[in-house]
């Protein structure tokens, strides 16, 4: 496997290595010239092979300079809405998005403020029990079905059963792989 990122010197090793073969071509090219008198001349001949040697010294570094440089991806941001329904549900969905998201490196948090009772919920947005599924505490709903978050999917939380219908619990969701967290959210209460 080819490493991102090549040493400099390595390249310029190559440089130096194409200069000596060149220098060296143009004087086998002037020993020759010397015997022919039909031929280039010396002078045309070392300025030929010094193009030569800059041309191809150029793509060399043209096509490394990808390997050189490393370009770092920004932490996604993300909005969300919440609505809390009659039924005893949450759903909060991803408004916006700027980038779409796996979903196993998303987690969620569903916990209590401090001084609340009751027992949190985490877990990962691609977990069996989570992903598509209907019924279940809590399940993501992939808008486009193309195992990714994006713009439009949305959690649906079954609050009743989980005692976050009181308005004093928190939904996180974080960015695992950027280590952000994307959304931060008090749930509001639901009235029955």
């Amino acid at each position: 496997m080819i490493s991102n990122q090549i040493p400099y010197w390595i390249i310029l090793a190559l440089i130096k290595r194409m200069v000596q073969v060149s220098c060296r071509l143009g004087k086998v090219m002037a020993r020759a010239l010397r015997q022919d008198d039909e031929a280039v001349s010396p002078v045309i001949a070392t300025v030929l092979l010094l193009a030569i040697t800059v041309m191809l010294s150029s793509m060399v570094f043209v096509m490394m300079q990808g390997a050189l440089t490393t370009t770092e991806k920004s932490p996604p941001l993300a909005q969300v809405s919440v609505r809390g329904l009659d039924n005893g549900f949450h759903v909060v969905k991803i408004s916006s998005l700027d980038q779409s998201i796996d979903p196993a490196k998303l987690k969620y948090d569903i916990y209590p403020d401090s001084g609340q009772g009751g027992n949190p919920v985490s877990g990962h947005v691609a977990d069996s029990g989570v992903y598509g599924v209907v019924g279940a505490n809590v399940s993501f709903h992939d808008r486009d079905a193309g195992y990714s978050v994006t713009k439009g999917d949305y959690f649906v939380i079954d609050s009743t059963e989980i005692g976050s219908n009181l308005g004093t619990w928190r939904f996180k969701l974080i960015d695992e792989s950027a280590g952000v967290v994307l959304v931060d959210i008090v749930l509001p209460a639901i009235e029955n």
